[in-house]
């Protein structure tokens, strides 16, 4: 079926959905021309020709998240006699009840881009949907590529044209139909620095994919039910500037919690896993219902005071100080009897909320006591909501049923991912003489949705893991009463942890089963370290820090910390002074290597650093980045639950684990980020696999297929043959080109053709290949074995023909557009898997410096090893010329350093580039000035001025027809250059045309 057949099918589809087909707009004009007569017409104004072009100018920006504020909201606009205006684009009080059209190839001509886009759903006159249809040989990630390549083109349609309010992107070959939301271009990248783009597949409840073009179009593209999507279930946030689109089971559940408030239908619980985003959907409930004039209050509860500060700034990152700090019980108090809307929502946790309900506890202020309890009583009867977080830990107890007894009118709703079934229930309930487990069914009645860690692993939301039964040497097979010496496993880490975490781009959990045994692990660490060198002499030592609660000692914050820290709490009741003297030693090492200024008297100040420092491997510190980072962080009980980290990806485990708390600290390592974390890594110390399996088919949900095969990564036999396969395709191909498998070969295949067969093959051997790389069971077998199939230096040459024959292809697709060969247009290059975690643009610097200090006979790297090292690395595909051409200029043993080198790049490539812009002035008889200024504008803003274009040319006197002719040849020619100045900003960092 053509690409034009789909079309037809699609708008034929919309027309039965009563959508308006529109054949008449398919220029800019008249896409002007219908908006401006349906916002006249919604907004009951006529406006002059001049006001008009105001209001354009006002409202169409490059900024996609101020247009997407100004398309859901009231704004103001002064009129030619000085009176305001106050307008909306569409009836954002019932987005049903706009008009639905829909336009086909449209094509925006903003002087420099003729993009035509094949389908776009208009509201109210305004384009929010882009549709992009390809045929079923094509994968949507490459309509995806294609969507972000128009963006990023210099000048798009979607800069200063009524397109800005673009909200949702939907790519479809018919068969297969995904989504993702409009954003600003840093948030869309297929490079070497790929980031996870949030791309969606529609579903029903039950989590059945809806993936056909017409079943999807029935289901999703619906009048109300499109409006609703755009106008309830996107979330902006504000603190990234960034639209967020809410996942099919993420609408459901909110739709499950608001019809069973309106329905007075009781209580009920979420089952979503860990990492599926239930903050999210907390957040849009709690938004929703913030809204519902019936509701007098909604809080979320949570169980630790930093899970309370975690929660409140997710919220508020979303929506700008929409949930305030609660500093204390009586704070929370005063909240709950205020009538402001913006107390409304309160985030709190169960411990406040406990004190405050408490009938025994009068609490001193100072001058007077409060019984709080009793202040509350005028809100006995309010209709208040509570949505607990991971409603299966001290909810349980006596402060839910206090909760209860207190406000009979709430209705109480839990999230959680891993329920309490019967046979993993701990809690006791004492009726009479009978004692009974309470599960998550028993206190919060009614299942509303679930989404189990199965249905995310299958939708690629979270990873599968990988286990490693480690076994000490010697031992035939896993027991689990086996208690490997502290020793053995800290040898064990130091060999197995740069595999395990892609060469230290990710992060560690050292989980231990006591504050002493954290200790002593860290003194172990701490010893060894001085000896690592010698002992294993590639070691580099690794950053280790230890974390866990001290003695509380009458802190409220330290106290509230440890209601859910059970291990930590029964621990510091024992010798309480020794852990105290331990953890201020592990404070001020880490002092000492951080530069911090942290005490075991705030506490809670240092686990925020630790946490921030896990999270962000960018941590600032350009010129020492790994000092900053943490390799592993040695716990107890902390950072096992509602911690969330995508540069953490393994687990060392020294203690017992079952059932919800296996599944939670497990579920640490699974976040997704892209394609060189393939899966979480475990490493068992404990012998647990018994244990894995039971959690995994307690919390596995209903599914046809084996759990364990969801769950779990291929054995590392299973994936050896994965990629003996993938490198016999790829000698097949190349022996059928009659060539040799080499690298040096690749650059004589002929035709393009054959080159895109080259890119998808090797390809496939990297990403096998990277998956391989981070097993930790791997034998010396297995590894001699993998190296004699494919050795590292003629991998490394693979890589760079890769990328330079991925470069030329890429540039083939942007030039030619669909007129290039059908397996050049379906190519996507994913960048990433031919990123060096270790080699960075520092690191190639102080090689280069290294280089220029050494004399020949003592290089440790020759100048073509050193290109070759570059020229394979993904990360400077934009740069890898630059740096080559360099690196030729430099002589050895001219004693450079870093600084040196760093400086002579940057002059040698800004003379580069100003010699190309030299010879294109001269081809078009441009003062050099002139098109210097017009090249920084244009980086500066990153958005094409038309005007500065013509004040260009202006000097040369030219008729409208020649000037237009120069300015297009003159683009063709500037373009990649201007393409090349933005990428190596972002790579480098280096400012190149800035004066």
């Amino acid at each position: 079926m053509l690409e034009q057949d789909i079309e037809d099918l699609l708008i034929e589809k919309l027309n039965d959905l009563k959508y308006i087909y529109r054949a008449d707009i398919r220029d800019r004009a008249t896409l002007e021309q219908n908006f401006r007569q349906h916002f006249e017409a919604l907004n009951h104004i006529q406006l002059t020709d001049k006001e008009f072009s105001r209001l354009l100018n006002q409202i169409t920006l490059p900024d996609v998240f101020t247009a997407a504020k100004y398309l859901r909201e009231r704004n103001s606009f002064e009129r030619d006699d000085g009176t305001p205006l106050h307008y909306t684009l569409v009836n954002i009080k019932d987005w049903c009840k706009n008009t639905f059209e829909v336009v086909n190839q449209l094509r925006i001509n903003t002087n420099n881009s003729y993009h035509r886009y094949d389908v776009i759903l208009l509201i109210n006159g305004v384009p929010v949907v882009q549709i992009e249809l390809k045929t079923l040989a094509i994968s949507p990630r490459r309509a995806i590529e294609q969507i972000i390549d128009y963006k990023n083109d210099i000048g798009n349609g979607y800069s200063k044209t009524l397109l800005c309010f673009i909200q949702l992107f939907i790519v479809s070959n018919r068969s297969d139909t995904w989504y993702f939301a409009n954003n600003h271009h840093r948030h869309f990248s297929f490079n070497a620095d790929e980031r996870f783009l949030p791309i969606y597949q529609f579903a029903n409840e039950h989590n059945q994919k809806i993936t056909h073009l017409d079943s999807f179009a029935k289901e999703f593209l619906s009048k109300c039910t499109l409006g609703e999507m755009i106008s309830r279930y996107m979330v902006l946030v504000n603190s990234e500037q960034k639209l967020l689109m809410m996942r099919p089971y993420q609408i459901y559940a909110v739709k499950a919690i608001v019809d069973c408030i309106h329905q007075h239908c009781g209580n009920g619980y979420i089952w979503h896993t860990t990492g599926s985003g239930k903050t999210l959907t907390s957040f849009k409930a709690a938004t929703l219902l913030k809204d519902n004039p019936d509701i007098d209050k909604c809080l979320f509860v949570v169980d630790r005071k930093d899970l309370d500060r975690q929660t409140r700034e997710e919220f508020n990152k979303f929506q700008e100080a929409c949930v305030e700090e609660n500093t204390n019980t009586a704070a929370l108090v005063q909240r709950l009897l205020s009538d402001d809307y913006a107390d409304k929502v309160i985030v709190t946790t169960i411990q406040k909320l406990g004190l405050a309900l408490d009938d025994n506890s009068k609490h001193d202020n100072g001058k007077k006591k409060h019984n709080y309890k009793a202040r509350l009583e005028t809100q006995r009867n309010k209709r208040m909501v509570f949505i607990f977080d991971e409603c299966h830990r001290s909810q349980f107890g006596e402060n839910h049923k206090a909760i209860k007894a207190f406000f009979p009118n709430a209705q109480l709703f839990g999230f959680t991912g891993t329920p309490i079934f019967e046979e993993n229930a701990s809690y006791q309930q004492v009726e009479g003489q009978q004692a009974s487990h309470k599960t998550t069914k028993d206190i919060f009645q009614n299942q509303l949705h679930a989404y189990t860690i199965t249905h995310a692993i299958e939708d690629r939301n979270v990873l599968r893991f990988h286990i490693d039964y480690y076994k000490a040497e010697g031992e035939n097979a896993p027991n689990a009463d086996t208690i490997i010496a502290k020793q053995a496993i800290v040898d064990a880490i130091f060999t197995k942890h740069n595999t395990a975490t892609n060469e230290r781009k990710f992060n560690a959990i050292l989980a231990t089963a006591s504050i002493n045994d954290a200790i002593e692990y860290y003194e172990l660490f701490k010893t060894l370290q001085t000896q690592a060198h010698s002992e294993h002499n590639d070691f580099q030592p690794l950053n280790i820090a230890c974390i866990f609660s001290p003695p509380a000692e009458g802190n409220k914050d330290v106290k509230q910390l440890q209601d859910d820290l059970l291990q930590e709490k029964a621990d510091n009741e024992q010798n309480p002074e020794e852990k105290k003297a331990a953890l201020k030693i592990i404070i001020d090492d880490y002092n000492a290597r951080y530069s911090t200024n942290h005490s075991i008297n705030e506490f809670d100040l240092y686990y925020q650093d630790v946490q921030k420092r896990i999270k962000d491997q960018q941590y600032p510190n350009s010129d020492l980045p790994h000092t900053q980072k943490i390799d592993i962080t040695i716990v107890v009980d902390m950072l096992l639950t509602g911690f969330d980290s995508k540069y953490l990806n393994t687990l060392y485990v020294d203690k017992k684990l079952k059932y919800h708390n296996l599944i939670q600290a497990f579920s640490r390592t699974n976040r997704i980020l892209n394609d060189t974390k393939p899966y979480g890594n475990i490493l068992d110390f404990r012998q647990q696999q018994t244990a894995v399996d039971t959690a995994i088919e307690l919390f596995s949900g209903h599914t046809a297929k084996s759990a364990k095969e969801i769950w779990l990564v291929d054995d590392a036999a299973t994936v050896i043959t994965a990629l003996e396969d993938a490198i016999r395709n790829l000698d097949n191909f190349m022996v059928s080109q009659g060539l040799e498998n080499t690298p040096s070969a690749v650059p004589n295949l002929k035709g393009d053709v054959a080159r895109s067969q080259f890119i998808k093959a090797f390809k496939e051997i990297q990403r096998v290949k990277t998956r391989l790389d981070q097993y930790t069971d791997l034998t010396a077998e297995n590894k001699a074995y993998i190296e004699q199939m494919l050795p590292k230096d003629q991998l490394q040459g693979f890589k760079g023909v890769y990328l330079e024959t991925a470069q030329q292809l890429r540039e083939l697709q942007d030039k030619k557009g669909n007129t290039a060969p059908a397996e050049v247009q379906q190519l996507d290059f994913e960048f990433v898997l031919f990123a060096s975690s270790i080699i960075d643009y520092d690191y190639i610097m102080s090689l280069i410096a290294r280089y220029s200090q050494q004399p020949p006979d003592k290089q440790a790297m020759s100048r073509e090893e050193l290109i070759n090292l570059i020229q394979s690395d993904a990360k400077f595909i934009d740069e890898r010329e630059d740096i080559a051409e360099y690196i030729k200029t430099l002589e050895t043993g001219n004693g450079l350093d870093v600084q040196n080198i760093r400086t002579g790049y940057e002059h040698f490539k800004a003379g580069k580039q100003t010699r190309q812009l030299m010879t294109i002035a001269d081809k078009y008889g441009l003062e050099l000035s002139s098109l210097q200024s017009f090249v920084d504008a244009v980086l500066r803003r990153m958005v094409f001025d038309s005007e500065q274009l013509n004040e260009l040319f202006a000097p040369l006197g030219l008729g409208w027809k020649a000037r237009g002719q120069k300015e297009s040849a003159l683009m063709d020619d500037l373009i990649p250059l201007l393409h090349k100045c933005a990428k190596g900003r972002e790579i480098s960092g280096l400012v190149v045309y800035e004066q």
